[in-house]
């Protein structure tokens, strides 16, 4: 009997530590005393929204997404593309709606995974960070490949001019070893060196990119965000040209059928434009460096999908206006949509600028990608999960600058490691779960903490945040039951989460409580020997 109650204690202490909840004052405490330089305003935050959101989404997705893909797997929404887009950027709303109230009620850095700290307890906010760097730092690897890719295509327009082998560098110089094991295995003269058996592929534009904005963010969010009012202006200026260059070309015949494949391909191009709108989340990670996050997050979040939602409508009724999608198109409308139909009224130039537009949305993308990444593993430092050394500042420009380095460096190692092609379907599934689980806590923290002040209250809850649940949910089982491993992989991603956890995160926390408790009762001895 008394081993059956040894245990039952057990089980309920450890229950107790495991589902430990930090009081958003407290979080907000923290912040206060130790927090990050403060330097965003609402500009800042619309620029780096849409500077994350606006990638190379639009320059390519947009293609399969409005004629459907080559093999016949996924439905062209034709016309209706525009309708797509609209129940996409709804879908992005509900969750939207719920990281704008949690911002703007704990404005610390970590977004989703300090809002679930304060409702679901410890180890789920663990899970949800371990999630958040499935979704931040492996997407940024990913985003700095096909910013490699985007790079080494630009390049190739100039082969008349620059030399061939920078024109046209070799394989394993510009690809992971991957990406280089299949065109290798396409092209048998391809040639990929070895070093004890191992092919040697190093991707080097990628890595300078990743260092290049790495060394940026340590200088400053502010610097970090000027140089992405730079990015997003030059993207959102070709993107502008091309509708205002387009419009003149556009035949209205086009437009008919408008929803060739009917409610199921509308809903499919939805489905793939969602992936368009991902990144107005990272902007919650950023909620500790805002001036007045108050006020100027919601703004920032909703207005950075609004911005998006526009400038989406007027590429794809363009787009649809000039290529007819009601047929088969030909393979390059689906790679470049927007640089092919720009070749194909003969305006090459424009063509040209497309890809520089490219390769600035993509650079933005980056931008926001880290800073996220860093912002979180900075939270989960300040909660004793990593190392406090992490949370050290430097001592000029006031940014996380060992941890920036750290983010950046495993970047470089996720490079010349990581088969891309699995690792960004698993990002798909990280944000899902992190949309999921702010909608979920929206819902518990309205019941368990009723007169917290809400500077931004979710409008209609819980209809709102049910709504996000509901549609991030479908979204993530559609996607599970495509062929793909990745489905499977996401299981094993949060197991080696759980295993972390229980024999790093959990034992390290429960050291630090003793610390505190320790000193706690020190600091009450010396009050009595007074």
């Amino acid at each position: 009997m008394a081993e059956k109650f040894h245990r039952a204690t057990f089980t309920r202490n450890f229950l107790k530590k495991i589902t430990r909840i930090k009081n958003p004052d407290e979080m907000l405490a923290d912040a206060k005393s130790e927090g990050l330089e403060k330097t965003l305003g609402v500009w800042d935050l619309i620029i780096l929204g849409v500077g994350a959101i606006i990638g190379s989404g639009i320059f390519a997705v947009v293609g399969i997404a409005a004629a459907g893909s080559a093999d016949g797997s996924s439905l062209g929404a034709g016309p209706g593309l525009i309708i797509s887009m609209v129940i996409a950027a709804i879908a992005c709303i509900f969750s939207a709606l719920c990281y704008s109230e949690f911002a703007t009620m704990i404005p610390v850095a970590g977004g989703a995974y300090t809002y679930t700290f304060a409702t679901l307890g410890e180890f789920a906010a663990w899970m949800v960070g371990w999630v958040l760097m499935l979704e931040y730092a492996i997407g940024f690897i990913a985003v700095a490949c096909a910013w490699s890719n985007h790079f080494i295509q630009f390049l190739s327009g100039f082969e008349k001019v620059l030399p061939a082998w920078l024109a046209h560098p070799p394989v394993w110089l510009v690809n992971d070893v991957f990406s280089a094991g299949k065109i290798a295995a396409a092209n048998p003269d391809v040639f990929i060196p070895k070093l004890f058996g191992v092919p040697i592929c190093i991707n080097l534009p990628a890595i300078l990119i990743v260092l290049l904005i790495t060394a940026i963010l340590v200088k400053g969010t502010k610097d970090s965000t000027k140089m992405a009012s730079i990015m997003v202006f030059v993207k959102l200026a070709v993107i502008a040209l091309f509708v205002l260059a387009g419009a003149f070309y556009v035949r209205p015949e086009n437009w008919t059928p408008f929803a060739p494949h009917g409610a199921a391909g509308i809903f499919a191009g939805a489905f793939l434009i969602f992936f368009a709108y991902i990144g107005f989340d990272a902007l919650a990670t950023a909620a500790e460096e805002c001036k007045n996050p108050q006020k100027d997050l919601p703004i920032g979040i909703i207005g950075s999908l609004v911005v998006t939602t526009i400038v989406y409508v007027l590429v794809a009724l363009v787009l649809t206006g000039l290529q007819d999608t009601s047929v088969a198109v030909p393979a390059d409308f689906l790679k470049a949509p927007m640089a092919y139909c720009m070749i194909m009224i003969h305006q090459n130039w424009a063509a040209g600028l497309i890809s520089i537009g490219s390769l600035a949305g993509l650079t933005s993308v980056l931008l926001v990608l880290e800073m996220a990444a860093t912002r979180i593993l900075y939270a989960m430092s300040r909660d004793h999960f990593i190392s406090a050394r992490f949370q050290k500042l430097h001592p000029v420009f006031k940014t996380p600058a060992l941890l920036t380095w750290t983010v950046g460096l495993l970047a470089v190692v996720g490079i010349l490691t990581l088969n891309l092609d699995v690792a960004a379907e698993l990002c798909n599934y990280g944000t899902f779960t992190s949309f999921i689980i702010v909608c979920v806590a929206v819902l518990i923290l309205r019941k368990t903490d009723p007169e917290r002040p809400r500077p931004f209250k979710v409008p209609f809850s819980p209809i709102t945040p049910s709504l996000g649940i509901i549609c991030c949910g479908g979204l993530m089982i559609y996607k599970s039951m495509q062929p793909s491993g990745s489905a499977l992989l996401f299981p094993v991603w949060l197991g080696v989460g759980a295993i972390i956890y229980l024999l790093y995160g959990f034992v390290k926390n429960r050291l630090n409580e003793n610390k505190i408790h320790n000193e706690k009762v020190e600091l009450k001895k010396q009050e009595l020997l007074r």
